[in-house]
């Protein structure tokens, strides 16, 4: 399993993660910036559970978030 954490706020916009793993990322069309699909938010901070096989996609999504706002971490 991984966890994903954005910090949304800081979200500039780029869809460089919607590119990388869109079955996972979407651009919101209210405010113009990046969502963690299925994120639940604590103190700014979305995070979520997913399995092995969303790590390599994800990893690109964070390595190409130009606000560094992207964190995997293997459990």
């Amino acid at each position: 399993m991984i966890r994903i954490i954005q910090q949304r706020i800081k979200c500039i916009g780029c869809n460089a993660c919607v590119e990388a793993a869109d079955y996972r990322w979407r651009l919101s069309t209210k405010d113009g910036k990046c969502t963690l699909v299925g994120g639940i938010e604590k103190r700014g901070f979305y995070s979520v559970m997913v399995h092995d096989h969303e790590l390599e996609d994800n990893l690109k999504a964070a390595q190409n978030c130009p606000v560094n706002i992207i964190k995997i971490h293997e459990i």
